[in-house]
């Protein structure tokens, strides 16, 4: 049973069901030029609240054989609805606000609602191995759907273009795609998992 908390800001009430760390197991499938990469992972991801209306995420994978695991990449990032930033909140950078932030309702939220009956939500990742994500796409109650619409990787990473993941919620378990363009690849299945409530 997923409990949910009383006490989040308003702006995270469509988020809220992904708080907690979820631990399970997926499968990767994906084929870049004459290579087929294939095996069972084992996943931890980690959505929290630290301050403020965002949740913070991260997440691990390590390559199951046998009784070995090999670390996979590892990320970490942020998770927002989408909605214009006011002068009294803080930023860009360690600037403080300016002027008291009024208090956000369910009806503000509410205001944000989209014609298809979700939230615009946005998601910063960052990955371990030089690659750095702006995802942005869709929550419609337990389904979010993400698509990158930046992708930024330092000179060292391996080329990766684009990205769209889905999360959603299915009897209790966290289940969700991961579509990549990478080693000069289209954009193609490349990892799904099952994850259940750990914490």
């Amino acid at each position: 049973m997923i409990e949910l908390p009383t006490d989040l800001p308003a702006d995270l009430a469509p988020l809220s069901w992904l708080l907690g760390v979820w631990e399970g197991t997926g499968v990767i499938d994906y084929t870049a030029g004459e290579h087929h990469f294939t095996g069972e992972f084992a996943h931890r991801v980690s959505f929290s609240r630290d301050s403020g209306p965002v949740l913070s995420y991260s997440a691990s994978a390590w390559l199951i054989d046998g009784e070995e695991r090999t670390p996979l990449v590892s990320e970490v990032g942020f998770w927002r609805l989408v909605r214009p930033a006011t002068a009294a909140e803080p930023g860009p950078g360690l600037l403080p606000g300016i002027g008291v932030a009024p208090v956000r309702t369910a009806d503000d939220v509410e205001a944000l609602r989209t014609a298809e009956g979700g939230f615009e939500i946005e998601a910063s990742i960052v990955h371990a191995d030089g690659v750095s994500e702006l995802y942005l796409g869709q929550i419609r109650g337990p389904r979010i759907d993400l698509a990158t619409d930046a992708v930024v990787r330092s000179a060292s990473a391996k080329p990766y273009a684009a990205a769209t993941r889905m999360y959603g919620l299915v009897e209790g378990h966290l289940l969700w795609a991961w579509d990549i363009a990478a080693l000069g690849a289209d954009l193609a299945s490349h990892a799904s998992a099952r994850l259940a409530k750990a914490e």
